[in-house]
């Protein structure tokens, strides 16, 4: 791992949801618990079911279908359940709720200059009526979703993507996560990344990944970095 140096000269951010942004693992674990309820299969726990959680609905499904983070279901079963899930989510979707310092640190990098995006591999038919009802669409200039284009999170092709976007090079953008899958992004794309650590990194300490610092809370960002 490259050292970088504090501050950084950074153009714009870009912010995970689950787990960065929104505390949504509640909502997902119930639907997914109620989900099972309806196939006649036992409920699992909430901390099981957190640790599911990152690499988007349909893993998360097949996960909790299997109790295994890389085997695949029964595919008849697994066409059965994944619209049981979606119906289910899609009645709890807005009851998640904003991290804490997630308001005030969007407000702030705001008020610093910095342009947002926001970068999920939740697909766009929850990511943007989430991000609207409760209030964060607003701070975004760009919103990547799970299936905006062919190729998501660890791929590094979101953020090369916000990158053109803004115009910017891509080491000018900071990637802020919450597990595996966005700092395997940020180092293949080439750009520096921060974690938080109350995210959803299948239940592993972020510290252990390869990553440039970890925040305590979203606000706390704007101590490393500055405008380039």
């Amino acid at each position: 791992m490259v050292k970088v140096q504090f501050p950084l000269p950074v153009s714009a951010l870009l912010i995970d949801l689950d787990g960065t942004l929104l505390h949504t693992a509640p909502e997902l674990a119930e639907s997914a618990n109620r989900m099972l309820r309806d196939m006649g299969r036992p409920a699992v726990s909430q901390d099981l079911l957190m640790s599911y959680i990152g690499n988007g609905i349909v893993w998360l499904v097949k996960r909790a279908l299997t109790g295994d983070m890389h085997a695949e279901p029964d595919a008849v079963l697994f066409e059965k359940a994944l619209p049981v899930f979606e119906k289910h989510y899609t009645e709890l979707l807005l009851q998640s709720k904003p991290f804490d310092g997630v308001i005030d640190g969007l407000n702030a990098m705001q008020t610093a200059g910095f342009r947002l995006g926001c970068i999920t591999n939740k697909v766009a038919r929850y990511t943007e009526p989430l991000l609207k009802g409760v209030g964060l669409a607003k701070y975004f200039e760009i919103v990547l979703a799970g299936d905006t284009l062919p190729e998501k999170k660890p791929h590094p092709m979101p953020l090369l993507h916000a990158a053109k976007f803004f115009g910017v090079p891509v080491e000018k953008l900071l990637l802020i996560g919450d597990s595996l899958s966005d700092t395997t992004a940020a180092r293949a794309a080439g750009c520096p990344v921060v974690c938080v650590p109350y995210g959803y990194n299948h239940g592993e300490p972020v510290e252990t990944l390869d990553l440039d610092a970890v925040i305590p809370t979203l606000r706390d960002v704007l101590k490393l970095i500055k405008r380039a």
